[in-house]
C-alpha cells in the first residue's frame, strides 16, 4: 500500500468516511524523500521506542516500524484511528493511542528512553515541543515536520536569534536537515515545510532557568530596541550598571537581543539578578 499516493489516500479517506480536517492541521505527506530523510534522521534502532504524533493515514509511521522499533502512534482523529488499524495492520510493532498530544504527554506512556518523529500540525508545534523539552523525561533526539518559519526560528543564531530559539536552544541543539516544498502535500498547504532535528542536551542547567526565561524574555521584550534599554526597563537596573556588565561581557552597548549568543545569555543570568527590580 503506498501512502504516498494521492489516489490511495482519497480511496482511503472515502472508505472511512473521513477527510483532511483543516482545524487539526491534516496534510498528508506524499514525498518519500521526506520520509526517508526523516526515518534516517531518527537514526532507529530495533531496541528503540518511538512517539509518533499524529500518523494521520501512517506513511511514517509504516516506515519507521520496518526498522523494527516499538512504535506508539498518538493520533486524535477518531477517524484516522479506524484507517490505521487497516493500514498498520501488517506490524506487530505498533501501538495506537486514540488521544490528544497536548494533554496526554509522552510522561503518561512509561517510556523510560524513548524518540518522537512527528508532521506536526502547524498550529500546535511550538506548545508541543516545548511541552517534550521541559518534560521530567524528555526525549532522546525530535525529528519532526514543521513550518519553514518555525524551523528557521528555532534554529536561528545571532545576528538573527529570537525568543524561540534561545528557549529551544536553552534545552537542546537543533538543525536543519531539509526543506520540503508544498507540492510535498495533500491538500496543499499554503507554505513549505522543514525537517528539523532536535537533540536534548543530557544536563540543562536547570538552577538558572527561572533567570534564563527572565532575562531573555526581558530582553526581547521589544526586539527593535537595544537590549540594554529593555533589561534597564523590565529590572529596573541604572544602565550604567548595565553597561559595566556588558564591558565584562564583552557584548557592546548597542547589541540588541538578536546579537547574543546562547553563552552570552547565560552569562548575562548570572550577572543580572531576574529579581532585581523587586530587590530595590
Amino acid at each position: 500500500m503506498d501512502l504516498t499516493d494521492k489516489t490511495t489516500i482519497k480511496e482511503l479517506l472515502k472508505k472511512h468516511g473521513a477527510r483532511a480536517e483543516k482545524y487539526l492541521g491534516q496534510h498528508f505527506i506524499l514525498s518519500k524523500k521526506a520520509l526517508n530523510q526523516m526515518t534516517a534522521a531518527a537514526e532507529i534502532k530495533k531496541s528503540d521506542a518511538i512517539v509518533e504524533i499524529g500518523p494521520g493515514l501512517g506513511a511514517l509511521t509504516r516506515e519507521l516500524a520496518k526498522a523494527g522499533a516499538k512504535i506508539t502512534a498518538i493520533e486524535k482523529d477518531p477517524l484516522m484511528i479506524s484507517i490505521l488499524k487497516e493500514t498498520l495492520a501488517d506490524f506487530s510493532n505498533i501501538k495506537i493511542v486514540h488521544a490528544d498530544a497536548r494533554s496526554i504527554g509522552v510522561g503518561n506512556l512509561s517510556l523510560e528512553k524513548y524518540k518522537i518523529a512527528a508532521n506536526l500540525p502547524y498550529n500546535i508545534a511550538v506548545f508541543l515541543i516545548r511541552q517534550w523539552l521541559e518534560a521530567e523525561k524528555p526525549p532522546q533526539l525530535m525529528v519532526l515536520m514543521v513550518q519553514k518559519e518555525v524551523a528557521q526560528r528555532i534554529c536561528a543564531k545571532p545576528p538573527r536569534a529570537n525568543l524561540l530559539a534561545a528557549s529551544v536552544q536553552f534545552y537542546a541543539d537543533a538543525k536543519i536537515v531539509d526543506y520540503v516544498p508544498a507540492e510535498a502535500f495533500w491538500p496543499k498547504p499554503k507554505i513549505d515545510s522543514a525537517i528539523i532535528k532536535i537533540i536534548p542536551r543530557k544536563k540543562p542547567p536547570q538552577k538558572t532557568r527561572g533567570a534564563f526565561f527572565a532575562t531573555v524574555k526581558a530582553g526581547f521584550s521589544q526586539p527593535r530596541k537595544k537590549l540594554i534599554g529593555n533589561l534597564s526597563k523590565k529590572f529596573g537596573a541604572p544602565k550604567e550598571k548595565l553597561a559595566k556588565i556588558f564591558k565584562k561581557l564583552d557584548i557592546p552597548e548597542n547589541a540588541r537581543a538578536e546579537n547574543l549568543s546562547l553563552k552570552q545569555w547565560l552569562s548575562l543570568t548570572t550577572e543580572i539578578p531576574y529579581k532585581i527590580k523587586k530587590e530595590k
